[in-house]
């Protein structure tokens, strides 16, 4: 099934803004100084391929604008024609012509200029003959600029028109302007096409969508058409003839019984006639509208015969009377045109070649329809059961339905007793509770309430003994006094000594041993031998400085050896967690400090400290 989508063309630049975009992209993307020590084959090369890069860029631009737009010839004759009218055949074809031929001809000044610049034999030659160059491109681009405008409108005028499938189930309308034939569009489909009181409302073709026997149909809705020769007709009468001669549709011919319109029923079918061989090997229904305001009983004798005579002739042809208004036979317009072109549409696939290879291959078998009457074949046993009074022999099980009807509210679902164990008392038991692996009931004492017993009788004696009575009991008032003031005395004590702990280093600066040996009289001396004969040496003992503590690493092992063996387990145990310690995508990292894309090129003018 063929589908055009038009709304996907890209938009088409003007060509200024295709110059400026290609010597734009060319001037950032080719390098762009020349230093003193170049020879002149790079040089050659440095121009060259600024040409080349330009070529290939506008080839790109121009091959995509070709590509995008339809050919006239490769598209369904409906659209083929619909653009004809539209926008002139010879214009299209003639502004896609020159567009192909600006590309052929940017492809000849490439390749011209890159073949002088292999012979360049200076700076200022070479850079002319690029600049020569791309002018040249520039000066053909700027030639298109009227097609390249043409197509544009073209394009955008193409995103507009409705997107109709030529091959899929379709209803065509047609018929003078102002007979109905939109109203009857918006009463069948979801569409919502401009209905006025006066003739040309639609302007262009306009399609809604309907349903009908799980199917999706598509109902297209023409302008008017006047009656007058083809070559007099405009383009929105062309549209409606070009709809008519190329889709493979059911064509409901409108028209307007109350001549509200503006034409006479005699004018009516005049066009109907002459634009008959538009429609020729297509269902067609004829719609008399509009009997709301007048009714098919109300025509003259003249309107009946000539309706009658026009019709007449195609023995295929059905005419309902409808009305868009009151929507009375609508419906049945719209079955009938769908049922008709269905019919149609099967009646052509059989008179094809393709059905007689299809039919060879297919057989379809039909069963010979006996005559015998088969009557349900029910067994005697089932019967037998079935019938009242019967009572089930003793030697059968009882099932649970049968004891539940027999004891009704009664009956309690007993699942334990249909349970195979060796012994069958053992059916009711409760169910062991189990906690990690062993049985609750395993630790369960036989003998503990026994035992629970004895022991209280036990404890009851011993009270009776007196062995649980307290001392303070036996203790006269004076004896309990002088315990509560030692109580007393204790508690203030302990009140004292955690104050004083508390308060002994307080506002306190510490004392260094300078100071020290100066209040007790004791000066410095360089050795022992030095210090006055009157101190003794014990002095000095209280004064050495403290010993360092050992390293956190060393700390609680014995000597050496073991402090070897514990630095050998710590690298171990890091050898894992090292490999962890990778970096990552979360990890800073600077692969270049100078990027090239902000320290190279040229400079303009401004401040460069950033750079």
């Amino acid at each position: 099934m063929a589908s055009y989508n038009f709304k996907s063309i890209t938009v088409v630049p003007p060509a200024k803004d295709i110059i400026d975009i290609i010597l734009s992209k060319t001037q950032r993307k080719t390098p762009t100084i020349i230093h003193k020590h170049y020879q002149i084959s790079r040089i050659r090369s440095f121009y060259m391929r600024k040409v080349k890069f330009t070529e290939s860029n506008l080839n790109e631009k121009l091959t995509g604008i070709l590509a995008e737009f339809p050919k006239i010839e490769d598209i369904h004759p409906f659209y083929a024609d619909l653009m004809n009218i539209l926008y002139d055949k010879d214009h299209y074809k003639l502004a896609l012509g020159q567009i192909n031929m600006a590309k052929h001809l940017i492809g000849n000044v490439a390749k011209d200029y890159n073949r002088l610049l292999k012979f360049g034999d200076s700076l200022y030659r070479c850079k002319q003959l690029k600049r020569a160059a791309l002018g040249r491109m520039c000066t053909i681009m700027k030639r298109q600029n009227s097609s390249l405008l043409y197509l544009e409108q073209v394009r955008q005028h193409l995103g507009r028109l409705p997107s109709i499938d030529p091959n899929t189930r379709s209803l065509l309308l047609f018929g003078f302007p102002n007979v109905g034939k939109s109203s009857f569009v918006n009463n069948i489909t979801r569409a919502n096409v401009e209905v006025q009181p006066y003739a040309f409302t639609t302007k262009s073709l306009y399609v809604g969508h309907t349903d009908y026997q799980y199917l999706r149909w598509q109902v297209i809705d023409t302008p008017g058409i006047l009656d007058k020769p083809l070559e007099d007709r405009n383009t929105i009468e062309m549209q409606a003839i070009t709809a008519l001669a190329h889709l493979r549709a059911c064509v409901i011919c409108v028209l307007d019984i109350s001549e509200q319109c503006g034409y006479s029923l005699k004018q009516q079918c005049e066009l109907f006639e002459n634009i008959k061989p538009l429609f020729a090997n297509k269902p067609l229904i004829v719609a008399l509208n509009k009997i709301d305001a007048k009714k098919t009983e109300d025509l003259s004798q003249e309107e009946t015969d000539l309706l009658e005579l026009t019709f007449k002739k195609n023995n295929n042809v059905v005419v309902i009377p409808m009305s868009t208004m009151t929507k009375e036979g609508v419906s049945e317009v719209q079955n009938t045109a769908c049922d008709a072109l269905l019919a149609h549409r099967i009646e052509q696939k059989m008179a094809g070649n393709k059905i007689d290879n299809i039919l060879n291959r297919l057989h379809v078998a039909v069963p010979k329809a006996s005559q015998e009457v088969r009557a349900p074949h029910i067994p005697e046993g089932v019967l037998a059961r079935r019938a009242p009074g019967y009572v089930k022999p003793e030697g059968i099980r009882k099932l649970e339905k049968d004891l539940e009807m027999e004891l009704g509210d009664d009956y309690i679902l007993d699942l334990k007793k249909h349970y195979d164990l060796p012994n069958p008392d053992d059916k009711y038991d409760d169910i062991p509770e189990i906690w990690e692996g062993h049985n609750i009931a395993d630790f369960v004492d036989e003998d503990i309430v026994a035992k629970l017993e004895e022991l209280e009788k036990e404890e009851a004696m011993l009270e009776e003994a007196g062995v649980y009575e307290s001392e303070d009991e036996n203790l006269t008032d004076e004896q309990k006094e002088i315990r509560m003031k030692a109580g007393l005395i204790r508690k203030e004590k302990s009140i004292i000594r955690h104050q004083h702990r508390l308060n002994k280093h307080r506002n306190r600066t510490p004392m260094s041993e300078r100071v020290i040996r100066k209040k007790q009289g004791i000066k410095r001396a360089r050795s022992v031998s030095a210090a006055p004969e009157d101190v003794p040496m014990e002095v000095d003992a209280k004064f050495h400085t403290k010993k360092a503590k050992p390293g956190r690493d060393v700390s609680g092992l014995r000597d050496e050896k073991q402090v070897k063996v514990a630095k050998v387990l710590k690298k171990r145990s890091q050898i894992k967690m090292n490999q962890f310690g990778r970096a990552g995508e979360a990890d800073r990292h600077i692969s270049a400090k100078l990027p090239k894309h902000l320290f190279s090129g040229k400079r303009g003018a401004g401040k460069t400290q950033r750079r």
